[in-house]
């Protein structure tokens, strides 16, 4: 297969079978084609890539969602992929009060194309790599990411810990402690039938960061995904580790671009 098919092929992937909600979700009253998820910060919206609406249609939709989630006090983000149909959505959707942040790309890799190796170096010496699967160790996650992005992400200890209740073979989150400590944190994350791993967290203490423990951690889920035949692994980058990861073998299929209301 040629570079172009192959991203076809995983775009076309990643739009049937990750575009939905995830197994652990909890899922808000349906309305329309977006699926409405509870998220550890605030409420989720996704859709399939063409809503089918247009006009007036797709501006009562859009409302509508502002104004289910208003009710509730929840903020809210509408997550649009740059390939999403109809092409005048973004507009549509700042003329509703939801407010663009900063995009990040989409990438997916086939397992078999990547050397995980490649991935290194190795971590620092002092500093381990582990699994955690108690409830303090994934409330001090939480803790850690909150630390890190200055944000009240607490929610993410609720997160983790439904998600490895549900499926503790799906998920694996592993943290990097330096004596004793955490000082970073990332997981890997199975949709059950789905052909693709998930990785995400990924974010390291300031003091921390440029000493390999993000590419150690890329390099260990690379390998579970191969140890279980798991054919592709996407990850929603930042603009921080996108080169890092298209360095590696990870494809460029499309933006994700947060677009948030707060009540």
């Amino acid at each position: 297969m040629t570079d172009s098919s192959i991203t076809r092929t995983l775009l076309g992937a990643y739009d049937a079978e990750l575009r939905g909600a995830p197994p652990t979700a909890v899922l808000h009253a349906p309305d329309g084609p977006p699926t409405r998820i509870a998220g550890p910060l605030r409420a989720l919206l996704t859709a399939p890539r063409d809503l089918g609406l247009s006009g007036r249609e797709l501006d009562e939709l859009i409302v509508r969602q502002r104004e289910f989630f208003g009710a509730r006090g929840e903020a809210v983000e509408w997550r649009l992929r740059g390939h999403d149909l109809p092409a005048d959505l973004p507009d549509r959707l700042r003329a509703a009060g939801f407010t663009p942040g900063a995009p990040e790309t989409v990438l997916a890799a086939v397992v078999a194309d990547v050397d995980a190796r490649r991935a290194g170096p190795s971590l620092p010496p002092g500093v381990t790599l582990r699994r955690v699967t108690a409830e303090a160790d994934l409330r001090a996650v939480a803790a850690l990411q909150s630390e890190i992005w200055g944000l009240d992400l607490s929610g993410l200890g609720d997160d983790l810990l439904a998600r490895v209740a549900s499926g503790p073979h799906d998920t694996v989150i592993l943290v990097a402690e330096a004596d004793g400590a955490m000082v970073s944190a990332a997981w890997f994350s199975v949709r059950p039938g789905t052909r693709f791993a998930t990785l995400m967290g990924g974010a390291t203490l300031a003091g921390w960061r440029g000493r390999g423990l993000y590419r150690a951690s890329v390099a260990a889920r690379l390998a579970l995904a191969a140890e279980r035949g798991i054919p592709y692994v996407h990850v929603d980058a930042s603009a921080d580790s996108a080169p890092l990861l298209r360095a590696l073998g990870f494809r460029a299929l499309t933006t994700l671009t947060p677009y948030v209301r707060t009540p």
